[in-house]
């Protein structure tokens, strides 16, 4: 008896370790050490762009954010270096044209790394959290599919470059988009 229970002891500890070794390599979830996402927070938003790039015409082919490999093809933050990928067409950029900027105030939930929010519901048209409401830029939805809208946590960046936009970054995935602030309830 003492055999048969010393045996399944083994097994089941046998069994934790391969689990937790597989997530640890990725293999069943987070790796140990990602390069965008998986819970890093960048201590701060992007700085304003010195110099503008033009805006992407209508036309134009989409354009590649996956600058190496594992990088998602999004907007998103290097986690080694808090560097904004894709932010960087600066304030002459038409899209980010608002002829009402904080149209619904201004955000005054708090910003950056200290303020982690939980979203509550709704989608890239209109979401939510703690009683304040975005909406994510129209142009930007693709960037936001995988988001998970009643339970991802975010962190609102302020745009330096855009006055009325906000940046969404999503902690999990390390992808963020433009929002707009809606108000409150």
């Amino acid at each position: 008896m003492k055999k048969r229970t010393a045996l399944f002891a083994v097994f089941v500890i046998s069994t934790i370790a391969v689990y937790a070794f597989a997530q640890q390599k990725g293999r069943g979830g987070a790796p140990a050490h990602q390069e965008v996402g998986g819970g890093h927070i960048p201590a701060h938003g992007p700085a304003p762009m010195k110099a503008s790039k033009p805006a992407p015409k209508a036309d134009a082919p989409a354009r590649n954010y996956s600058e190496k490999a594992g990088h998602p093809n999004a907007p998103h933050v290097d986690a080694k270096n808090d560097k904004w990928v894709g932010h960087d067409t600066g304030k002459n950029d038409p899209r980010f044209h608002l002829d009402h900027p904080y149209d619904h105030g201004r955000f005054a939930g708090g910003f950056g790394a200290g303020h982690v929010f939980h979203l509550a519901g709704g989608g890239p048209s209109r979401f939510w959290f703690g009683g304040f409401y975005f909406s994510v830029a129209p142009w930007e939805f693709g960037f936001c599919n995988d988001w998970l809208w009643n339970s991802d946590d975010i962190v609102i960046y302020e745009d330096p470059d855009h006055p009325g936009w906000y940046l969404a970054y999503n902690v999990r995935l390390g992808t963020y988009v433009h929002v707009t602030y809606l108000g409150n309830s």
